[in-house]
């Protein structure tokens, strides 16, 4: 069993990536091999439309062409049973490293018809992971369409697919350095204590869950 997790946050050892690696720990519980791959060590550009992997009989069919340092890493999520995302919310939507990592990794094994919805070659479970600054009230009816959008079109290309946001999170190692009056940092470093462990221990479950579960069944 293999699980791979991706970070699209520039962050290392911050919240999202902290959350990847809590579903890892749950996953490798489970006796499942793990990596956590950084976005931002990678090189690389979003979609460019050349649609060579929509083209009939063409070398590129259901495969990206672009040879930059993502071919290696689509080839690392189709030999995982389970492949867990993680993003930071910048402006109601993703980074733009995991936006663009999205549209090179899932248009080419989408496909413009009703049957098959996708080419990737099995079924697998997938993951959402997103920290955010707002809370749970204010993301609704704001960009809550964007996160239920995605979680579809997870589960359009691989199978079945769940959604873990953690709110109101802590942005700052020392909150006094910047301008952020709008926000309490004690309010925000009492959640961090209180708070943020309960979605670490959700973040282990899913990978554990992963880890245990068969193909698409979470």
């Amino acid at each position: 069993m293999k699980i791979l997790a991706v970070n699209g946050s520039p962050r290392k050892n911050w919240n999202t990536a902290t959350l990847l690696n809590k579903a890892l720990e749950g996953a490798a519980s489970r006796g499942a091999e793990t990596e956590l791959i950084h976005l931002h060590d990678l090189n690389y550009k979003g979609c460019i439309s050349c649609f060579a992997c929509k083209t009939k009989g063409g070398q590129s069919y259901g495969k990206c062409p672009i040879q930059d340092d993502l071919p290696p890493i689509f080839k690392k999520v189709e030999e995982a049973d389970a492949i867990i995302l993680g993003s930071p919310i910048y402006f109601g939507r993703v980074t733009g490293e995991m936006a663009s990592f999205l549209d090179r990794l899932l248009f080419q094994y989408c496909v413009y018809s009703n049957s098959p919805q996708s080419l990737f070659p099995k079924k697998i479970n997938s993951g959402f992971i997103y920290t955010m600054n707002v809370t749970e009230e204010e993301i609704k009816g704001y960009f809550d369409q964007h996160l239920i959008f995605n979680e579809k079109v997870l589960r359009r290309v691989f199978g079945e697919s769940e959604t873990l946001s953690s709110f109101d999170t802590y942005q700052f190692e020392d909150y006094s350095k910047v301008v952020v009056t709008r926000f309490d940092p004690e309010k925000k470093a009492k959640r961090r204590k209180e708070v943020f462990p309960i979605d670490c221990s959700k973040a282990f479950d899913m990978g554990a869950r992963f880890a245990g579960a068969s193909p698409a069944q979470i």
